[in-house]
């Protein structure tokens, strides 16, 4: 297939276009990216001459450059990674979160339409189903109830993606992904965060009493699982991706801290964000049982080797410290 990237300059887009091009899949990669702060053509420097691979600047809100790009490459498949995500940004500038992640998706499914493009895969997150009580799971059918623009946003064009469907009969998925990590991810989300401010010496700011409970999915079962989606998953469904690996903030935090062997008086408890979810936990039965698919990465052993990631391309962050808010 001829596919269509958009965001692919990003933490899990850049890990999902390794995964395909490292996979003998024999696919066309077009990567479609604003480059915005957190796009980062250096997460793609060691394929940016790789014959089935191109790069295209662009904005998915552009209408007629998405619409150049689907007709000049004849795009057969389009997965949307292209997403305002960072929670904290969203609170002070929910605008920029309304024009990419649903606006920018709109735009999209039109040119779906359009050009008859055969799939559309919408990457959505765990986040739009809003906090879980203990013991609770949210599956594909649970009602929506976002808490942040961010997580607002996302829950509309998920929406969209289905009125598509369902009004225009377009091939559509909506994969919903625990929380990601691994190489590559922007240095303003917690793992990396703690990491390189661990390096530097710097304060580890943890919001509220750190007890906000998230489950681990490393990138790598995540692109596992969006491909077996493109290939396979029916049309008009939405497909959670878990690992079921739960922990607090503060364990994670202590996990950097004991691998880098430096002192828990780096840790600064600072003011909990606005509607700061307590926990997020989410029944991927459907993807396991439909398409075959469970993690693979072991948490203990995927969490050291992304710490080690970090520590050891010191050259890849350095760079975008700069860019990072509230550090």
């Amino acid at each position: 297939m001829n596919i269509l990237v958009t965001g692919g300059a990003g933490f899990i887009g850049s890990n999902f276009i390794h995964y395909l091009l490292g996979n003998g899949l024999h696919d066309y990669i077009i990567n479609f990216d604003k480059l915005t702060y957190a796009g980062n053509l250096a997460n793609l420097a060691d394929v940016a001459d790789d014959s089935s691979y191109t790069f295209i600047k662009g904005d998915i809100a552009d209408k007629t450059a998405v619409e150049a790009v689907i007709n000049d490459y004849h795009v057969d498949a389009i997965v949307n990674f292209a997403a305002e995500s960072h929670v904290d940004r969203s609170i002070l500038d929910p605008d920029a979160f309304v024009r990419s992640n649903y606006v920018g998706v709109s735009t999209l499914l039109d040119a779906v339409k359009t050009f008859k493009v055969d799939k559309f895969v919408q990457i959505s997150t765990d986040e739009v189903y809003g906090s879980s009580r203990p013991g609770e799971q949210f599956s594909e059918t649970a009602d929506l109830n976002p808490s942040s623009p961010y997580s607002a946003t996302k829950a509309g064009a998920d929406l969209l993606v289905l009125a598509y469907f369902k009004t225009y009969g377009l091939n559509v998925n909506i994969t919903r992904s625990a929380n990601n990590y691994g190489k590559l991810q922007f240095p303003e989300k917690l793992i990396p965060l703690m990491v390189t401010n661990g390096i530097l010496g710097k304060p580890l700011p943890v919001y509220g009493d750190g007890t906000n409970v998230r489950d681990w999915l490393n990138v790598a079962d995540n692109c596992r699982a969006i491909d077996a989606v493109l290939r396979r998953g029916q049309a008009g469904e939405i497909y959670n991706i878990a690992a079921h690996n739960y922990a607090k903030n503060i364990q994670i935090v202590k996990k950097v801290i004991n691998h880098l062997n430096i002192s828990k008086s780096q840790i600064e408890y600072v003011a909990d964000r606005p509607a700061n979810d307590l926990l997020y936990s989410i029944d991927d039965a459907k993807i396991r049982h439909e398409l075959g698919w469970q993690p693979r990465v072991d948490f203990d052993a995927g969490i050291d080797q992304t710490i080690d990631w970090y520590v050891n391309h010191e050259q890849w962050w350095r760079p975008l410290l700069g860019k990072v808010k509230n550090r």
